[in-house]
């Protein structure tokens, strides 16, 4: 398995909105971080899609290698 393009070595905080579903971008490549563009399309990764239950700030991924996805769990620190 090809290891994704990290886009960022901090997570970025989001405000999710109750009810709207989120495409969480695992590749990496996405010109719209932390969400999915279409950009992984011919690769071997897809999105994580999800949705919002609560409206919450929650703190997304952006090395794209966390153990939580789609949320930062600090592995950002060792890549």
């Amino acid at each position: 398995m090809a290891a994704p393009k990290i886009a960022a070595k901090e997570p970025r905080e989001v405000e999710l909105k109750a009810g709207k579903v989120y495409a969480w971008c695992a590749c990496g490549q996405s010109a719209n971080q932390p969400f999915c563009d279409g950009s992984h399309k011919g690769t071997e990764f897809s999105p994580e899609v999800f949705k919002a239950e609560e409206s919450i700030k929650v703190w997304f991924c952006m090395c794209k290698h966390t153990g939580s996805r789609p949320l930062c769990d600090g592995t950002h620190k060792k890549v």
